[in-house]
């Protein structure tokens, strides 16, 4: 199981506008340049975030994104299921079904598959795990782990950019 570089990029970005003052956004170039990558691909990223109502958009010449929620209403589930969809993880198709036992008649087949249970109560722990961290705690944690100045100069360019 991998999910896309997506996720992470959506991650890093919507903690940079925890930051910014309610009445602002931030721009997509702005926020691309800083993570070097292409506009267009984060563009794509966040049309995403906002139909999942993560973020608002902000049309004109200063607009850009803003959260649509506070940071502790978002949770990492929140973003992976945007970017990602909502489609589960593993995909069950019954590969027991066509087992020799099966296709021979020598035994019916269970009504539930053993596999996909376990893989489907695996998905749920994970989904409950990225439920319970959300936005808040990822820049809590960031300021836990992360040199002052570091942040500082995450804020200045933001603010500069935005003004």
């Amino acid at each position: 199981m991998q999910y896309s570089v997506g996720v992470e990029y959506a991650l890093h970005c919507l903690v940079y506008l925890i930051d910014i003052p309610e009445d602002s956004s931030i721009g997509i170039k702005e926020l691309s340049f800083f993570q070097g990558i292409s506009d267009t691909y984060l563009s794509k990223i966040f049309t995403k975030l906002s139909k999942a109502g993560i973020v608002d958009s902000v049309p004109g010449v200063k607009g850009g994104y803003r959260l649509a929620k506070s940071p502790e209403e978002i949770s990492f589930w929140d973003v992976v299921e945007a970017v990602e969809g909502p489609k589960p993880i593993f995909q069950c198709k019954n590969v027991k079904d066509n087992g020799y036992l099966y296709r021979e008649n020598c035994c019916s087949a269970p009504s539930f598959c053993t596999i996909n249970l376990v893989m489907l109560s695996a998905e749920e722990k994970m989904r409950d795990f990225l439920k319970n961290k959300t936005l808040a705690w990822l820049n809590e944690e960031l300021n836990r782990v992360l040199p002052a100045q570091v942040r500082e100069d995450t804020r200045k360019f933001f603010s500069k950019n935005n003004m």
